[in-house]
């Protein structure tokens, strides 16, 4: 009989993925030299990025949410732009404005900060909801329609948006809307105490540094296009599309829910799938790849009921438990 004890289980890649697994530990050893722990942050911002989807970051103040935007951004050749959310900031202030010129007698329209490739937004729910809605067309079509004009975006286009889950006065909670436009909701934790312990001995180590300095740039644009275009083509078996529809339908048939979720968030985790497989060296996905992706695509789509919400129930044990209970198609 065959002895099996030492064979490995091993298969040959469809896809060409060596460049591409070099290229994103090369952005993560990037971030480290900034930035402690907060490894599952950068990985799903690397989902998001290869996925070409929009990411919210929500967290309490000084958690480097901000800083881990800018410094992902700074990885990639690219341009990048950052806008502050205020009460008084004005749609006009993001995507820009027609101006009338004098010597050409003309109206002349002036670009907005929206007009980059990697958009941070800080604390997007500081800007009431006619600044918050400017970004509709923009996130969904990339595109901006201004005058009866249409403005396409140049590609990658990638919104990046940060929020404080606890300060109520002078925020503006985001329409369902708008939040079912980001592809996912990472929520972030403080560190661990040995983590801040390193986090200070790097600080140390860093005295009058400026910490974007410290951080090179790794891949081109048109390289990150390219990746966008591989993770399209990571195999998702039929029972696992089912699988994932499975998932969504039981959001919207769950007596613990007011909302489920849309259509958008089915594509929403097929895309994201596909990713993650992708930064982990697979060209295919697996129920794992799901079941992981699936509460970080959810959790800011799905509404408690009331009564569930009173009973201190969460989003995440719901997702969990619809998860765990939809068996895997064969």
């Amino acid at each position: 009989m065959e002895n099996l004890e030492n064979n490995d289980i091993s298969f040959d890649s469809r896809l060409p993925l060596n460049e591409l697994k070099s290229q994103i530990e090369a952005i993560k050893n990037e971030l480290r030299k900034v930035i402690v722990g907060q490894e599952e942050l950068i990985d799903l911002l690397l989902v998001s990025l290869i996925s070409n989807g929009h990411v919210l970051i929500e967290g309490v103040p000084g958690l480097a949410k901000t800083l881990t935007a800018k410094l992902l951004a700074k990885t990639i050749q690219t341009q990048f732009s950052r806008i502050q959310f205020t009460p008084d900031l004005m749609p006009s202030d993001i995507l820009g404005t027609s101006i009338f010129n004098n010597q050409t007698n003309q109206f002349e329209f002036k670009q907005g900060p929206i007009f980059s490739n990697f958009i941070l937004i800080d604390e997007i729910n500081r800007a009431p909801a006619k600044t918050q809605s400017a970004l509709f067309e923009v996130m969904e079509e990339r595109q901006i329609t201004i005058d009866g004009n249409t403005y396409l975006m140049e590609q990658p286009f990638i919104v990046l948006a940060t929020q404080n889950p606890i300060e109520q006065e002078g925020t503006y909670s985001l329409p369902e809307a708008q939040l079912d436009r980001f592809l996912m909701k990472i929520t972030i934790d403080y560190p661990t105490l040995e983590q801040e312990v390193q986090l200070l001995n790097l600080e140390q180590a860093n005295e009058n540094v400026v910490k974007t300095n410290l951080i090179n740039p790794v891949i081109k644009s048109t390289q990150l296009i390219d990746f966008q275009k591989t993770a399209l083509k990571v195999l998702v078996e039929p029972h696992l599309i089912q699988f994932i529809a499975q998932i969504v339908n039981n959001t919207r048939n769950h007596n613990f829910l007011y909302l489920g979720a849309s259509p958008r968030a089915s594509i929403a985790i097929l895309n994201a799938s596909k990713s993650f497989a992708l930064i982990n060296g697979r060209d295919f996905v697996t129920p794992d790849d799901i079941k992981y992706i699936a509460y970080y695509v959810l959790n800011h789509r799905l509404i408690l009921s009331p009564e569930r919400e009173m009973e201190g129930i969460t989003i995440k044990d719901v997702v969990k438990q619809i998860v765990d209970t939809v068996e895997i198609p064969r």
